[in-house]
């Protein structure tokens, strides 16, 4: 592998900032839980998935322009003291946490959205094509690791402290601004990795000259002109749009409201998932290597239905655990084999804007259904099982739409 170094470097930085990124995003909408405010912080998601509508495309075009590594330089020194400072902000000051949370927040998911579509077009654009599969397996590994560390950490740092007492140690819960100030320390450790990186482009790209627009509009004519290169991208997104409210929005009620359960077994959970995750990161090529890629995705989508099912009949925590091991193998299952027909058949020059595409249509998803589950129905008496119930129906839907085109999409392949 030609920059195989570059690219352990990459996922290095990636892991590290990861991990902080994950403790940050999973304490927030605790914070929210526990302080009875869930409703009020899925209004702020909502509209912070709106303003990323508009910044998520702009980014796929600097993403086609710019120097990859410089890009993500710039996030990680932005991110760093902006954070930085708000965790000094919230450390000194009283009455502002919401504000502060909701904001730190906004930021961890505007960079994800620049992040992740640049970070897989420069793993595109320095990887052999006969190493996708390989790649797009160790990037669900390394991602997920990142995970299972950020929801030991949370459990940790937010679950009421824990005592080494052979050790001598005892670790106290964390603040938010703790919390914060650690996220910042990472981005910077992030930057100073990517610094040093250094690489040879393996993937043909020219300077794109015009506006915006127009460079917008020559990413949304190549996917008109492959319909099901499109179709694909977008219809794959489905288990992955229902984890990222799973996760974000109603894990936290569903645990506290359906399960009876305390914070930790929230942070654990994201444990299981990444575990899960970690799984079929290594293994999702080995077990579906006999079988097509959709029908591969058309069965995990259908296992992700019924882990849905079984959340919604049981009031066990360990099956809430064993069902989030399960949804982290399903959803990084998909990501691998999505991630690696993407890299195939979408060209390096336009794979940033072709991710903020189908980012916008994993977007407008979410808006839909976080406006459907801000109602106060949903935050009240255990009632967050029926969006449980909204998802699954989703999902299957979504299978349906893979039947229907599948062999369109899977002839698409060999194009």
């Amino acid at each position: 592998m030609r920059n195989f170094g570059a690219i352990k470097l990459l996922l290095l930085a990636n892991f590290i900032s990861g991990v902080a990124q994950g403790i940050s995003m999973i304490s927030i909408p605790l914070y929210f839980a526990n302080q009875n405010q869930s409703n009020w912080f899925n209004i702020i998601y909502t509209i912070i998935t709106l303003i990323s509508l508009f910044w998520s495309l702009y980014g796929g075009t600097l993403i086609d322009k710019f120097n990859r590594k410089k890009i993500f330089l710039v996030l990680n020194i932005t991110n760093g003291i902006t954070i930085g400072l708000i965790a000094f902000i919230e450390s000194s000051t009283s009455g502002y946490t919401n504000y502060l949370a909701a904001t730190v927040f906004a930021l961890t998911f505007f960079n994800y959205n620049l992040h992740y579509p640049c970070f897989y077009a420069f793993m595109q654009e320095i990887t052999e094509k006969e190493n996708y599969n390989k790649i797009a397996s160790y990037i669900e590994v390394q991602s997920q690791l990142a995970s299972a560390f950020a929801g030991a950490g949370a459990a940790l740092l937010i679950g009421g402290g824990i005592s080494l007492s052979y050790f001598n140690i005892e670790v106290e819960p964390w603040t938010l601004s703790e919390i914060f100030a650690l996220d910042a320390c990472t981005y910077f450790i992030a930057f100073f990795i990517i610094f040093v990186i250094r690489y040879v482009p393996l993937a043909n790209r020219t300077v794109e000259a015009g506006s915006v627009l127009f460079r917008l509009r020559v990413g949304y004519n190549y996917l008109k002109n492959h319909p099901y290169v499109f179709l694909f991208g977008v219809v794959t997104h489905s288990v992955f749009v229902v984890v990222l409210l799973h996760v974000f929005n109603l894990a936290p009620v569903y645990v506290t409201q359906h399960l009876k359960a305390s914070s930790e077994t929230y942070a654990i959970s994201e444990i299981f998932y990444a575990l899960g995750a970690i799984v079929a990161g290594i293994s999702v090529h080995r077990i579906f290597k006999k079988m097509t890629f959709v029908k591969a995705i058309i069965i995990m989508t259908l296992i992700s239905v019924l882990e849905f099912v079984f959340m919604i009949c049981s009031t066990w925590i360990s099956v809430f655990y064993i069902m989030t091991f399960l949804l982290g193998l399903t959803n990084a299952g998909i990501r691998v084999i999505r991630v690696s027909y993407l890299f195939k058949v979408l060209p390096n020059q336009i794979m940033g804007r072709a991710n903020s595409i189908f980012f916008l249509s994993n977007a407008l998803s979410r808006i839909v259904f976080l406006c459907i589950f801000s109602l106060a129905f949903f935050h009240h008496s255990g009632n967050v099982i029926y969006s449980f119930m909204i998802l699954s129906v989703f999902m299957f839907i979504t299978v349906v739409v893979l039947m229907i085109y599948y062999s369109e999409i899977a002839l698409n392949k060999k194009q």
